[in-house]
């Protein structure tokens, strides 16, 4: 799957860098430590599975969905495993490599039927050999252990090898819904009859088996634009059918690990974000980022535009009332005492100055009639140093 990831993150500018791991456990380590961003974690492994609800609220890592079972394949050459997995006691059996998952989930199965102690020491003969995969199977099949036990996909090629083998049986095991119970990170699924090879008819009956669900998981350093991506190529990658599931099954978000996050729980209510239904992953985000640019300036620009008319208006009217100021303190002087030629001089100056300064400010045109107004009284009081002028060249002071 991790190849089909980092083509489709490839497509949309992302390179992806695969990191081999030994499994699941290595692959959660390397999420907790900060050295993924983005993981395959086999089911069981979250708190959420565990019952510990306290150590989900505090865990940083989510899920994006469930992305496929991971069945548990039991395969032995003679044994009938049917009643249970005590006839493995006293047997070579394959439990995979210790620390993977595939360990954990075999020792948890191995104790609860007796098969290994609490302590996880085989008893009663048995022997436990650290194989998995195609080693596993090869062993298998050259008679060097009685049984495997393994927990992978159904497309694997040590699943594939050991299904075309006539000589091979697939344990059918009649607890599954038991053990589900039991073990609350197992669902109890079915291999229907005929789904491997319908022509030779196998399996020739329904195979019960348990699985857990494998999870798409992300640390918290994910931008969510690229969670949504991810839960893009998921739907791609994992929406088809399997021998296991129906189309549209998986991605899920449902019996998740880890808390869901939030990306995925709108993208399983609503779809893809706005955007990126209309837009290259590149372009979207683009557009996001100016949106987020935008609206912290908006939330500035709103308030100022409200503002900033009444003050262009305020500006405008203390332009004129100083103006109206000035004229009003010469005609008060003018009415107080009579002046000289000088004076009147200076006065019609300071009038002069005050109607150039009113013609060469630009005022809006709904400012006209003050503009205007102003100019006339101008007009009047220059007129009134006339009537002085007027009045003094007919009545000269003695």
């Amino acid at each position: 799957f991790g190849l089909e990831y980092q083509r489709i993150l490839k497509d949309n500018g992302i390179n992806l860098v695969l990191q081999p791991s030994s499994g699941a456990p290595e692959n959660l380590q390397r999420l907790n430590d900060g050295n993924s961003s983005v993981a395959f974690v086999q089911g069981g492994l979250g708190p959420l599975t565990q019952g510990w609800q306290d150590e989900a609220q505090d865990t940083p890592l989510r899920s994006l969905a469930t992305i496929a079972y991971e069945p548990l394949w039991i395969f032995s050459c003679t044994l009938d495993l049917s009643g249970g997995l005590g006839a493995l006691a006293g047997k070579r059996v394959a439990v995979g490599v210790a620390g993977s998952g595939n360990y954990r989930v075999a020792m948890d199965l191995l104790k609860a039927y007796g098969v290994i102690d609490a302590q996880g020491r085989p008893v009663g003969g048995t022997t436990l050999v650290s194989a998995g995969g195609l080693a596993a199977a090869h062993e298998l099949e050259r008679g060097q252990i009685d049984a495997v036990v393994m927990m992978v996909a159904p497309q694997s090629l040590a699943v594939q090898r050991l299904l075309a083998n006539p000589a091979m049986r697939l344990a059918s095991l009649a607890q599954t819904e038991g053990l589900a119970r039991r073990f609350p990170y197992f669902q109890s699924i079915s291999l229907k009859r005929g789904s491997v090879d319908p022509q030779h008819d196998l399996p020739p009956h329904d195979i019960a088996l348990l699985a857990t669900t494998a999870n798409l998981v992300i640390a918290p350093s994910v931008h969510p634009a690229l969670a949504y991506l991810l839960l893009e190529a998921a739907t791609r990658i994992h929406h088809g059918a399997t021998l296991l599931n129906r189309p549209g099954e998986f991605p899920s978000p449902k019996a998740t690990d880890f808390p869901l996050a939030e990306e995925a729980d709108h993208y399983f209510r609503s779809g893809r974000p706005f955007l990126q239904q209309y837009l290259p992953f590149w372009a979207a985000i683009f557009v996001q980022r100016l949106i987020f640019l935008l609206v912290p300036l908006l939330a500035i620009l709103v308030p100022l535009l409200r503002i900033l008319p009444p003050m262009f208006h305020w500006k405008q009217q203390s332009r004129l009332y100083h103006r109206y100021g000035e004229l009003k303190f010469l005609e008060k002087d003018l009415a107080s005492r009579s002046l000289d030629a000088a004076q009147r001089e200076k006065a019609h100056a300071q009038l002069d100055r005050i109607e150039n300064e009113v013609v060469q400010t630009k005022f809006p045109l709904d400012y006209s009639d003050r503009v205007y107004t102003l100019r006339q009284h101008v007009d009047y009081v220059r007129a009134q140093i006339d009537r002085q002028i007027d009045h003094f060249a007919e009545h000269p002071p003695t």
